[in-house]
């Protein structure tokens, strides 16, 4: 079917496609696109998602960090630039892991004090030469792949804290499903970390936008900001803004 090539030579060029982008490209309705794409997933041609069809599978696997931070690099960059501007005199933030978030740290310069809770070690490593940030290293089991902590020492010590930000990394972030990660007990961390924050916010390229981990962290109504670059749809823009969260998009 004719409708069905334009589709497949679309998503073959741009990666990822919305239902409305679809109707009105193709003049037909959502149903019928939805029809199109439920056939061309079970043809292995495509992956349905919230609102649309990617041609990567929305449901992420883990990978190391060594190989994640070789993705999207500019943009990761660009995200934590904007973020570290976010950050005011006197501070006291929790950083997750991830990343978006290491590259964070690169960018923390502050010219007064600083206090920064974080699980991962590299973020540590990162600021450990800046005199004025006080640094508390989370502890527990070490997660190869991330390498930041997770378990219930980490857990136990947010219990006593109350910061003002908490910067967050994620793998996926589904409009209905939420924000999700490939780890149980990093979920579970993170959870903790919102709790403890007056204010959480995303740092998440493009690319993350329409997928779904194994770990569920929060729901889209539970974050404050999320920034990430121009690669993400204005559609997705218009539905985060909708559910009351402010998204920063950097050049």
């Amino acid at each position: 079917m004719k409708r069905h090539q334009i589709i497949l030579d679309k998503i073959n060029k741009e990666k990822y496609l919305e239902v409305l982008d679809l109707c009105e490209l193709l003049n037909v309705s959502a149903v019928t696109i939805r029809k199109d794409l439920k056939f061309l997933e079970e043809k292995g041609l495509l992956f349905r998602t919230h609102g649309g069809a990617s041609l990567e599978n929305p449901y992420i696997n883990e990978k190391p960090i060594n190989e994640k931070e070789k993705i999207s690099v500019e943009e990761k960059n660009g995200i934590a630039q904007a973020a570290a501007q976010l950050i005011a005199e006197n501070d006291s933030i929790i950083i997750a892991s991830g990343t978006t978030i290491q590259a964070l740290a690169k960018f923390i310069s502050p010219k007064n004090k600083l206090t920064v809770i974080t699980s991962s070690l590299y973020v540590v490593l990162h600021l450990i030469n800046h005199k004025n940030i006080e640094i508390l290293q989370l502890g527990g089991y070490i997660r190869h792949s991330s390498a930041s902590v997770v378990g219930n020492y980490a857990t136990q010590i947010l219990d006593n804290i109350s910061c003002h930000k908490l910067f967050l990394g994620v793998d996926g972030i589904d409009l209905d499903y939420g924000l999700s990660t490939t780890s149980l007990k990093e979920a579970q961390l993170n959870k903790k970390m919102l709790a403890s924050a007056q204010k959480t916010i995303v740092l998440a390229d493009a690319t993350k936008f329409g997928k779904k981990s194994f770990a569920k962290i929060c729901g889209i109504d539970e974050v404050d900001e999320i920034i990430t670059d121009k690669g993400i749809s204005d559609l997705t823009v218009k539905a985060l803004q909708e559910k009351g969260v402010s998204v920063n998009i950097v050049s």
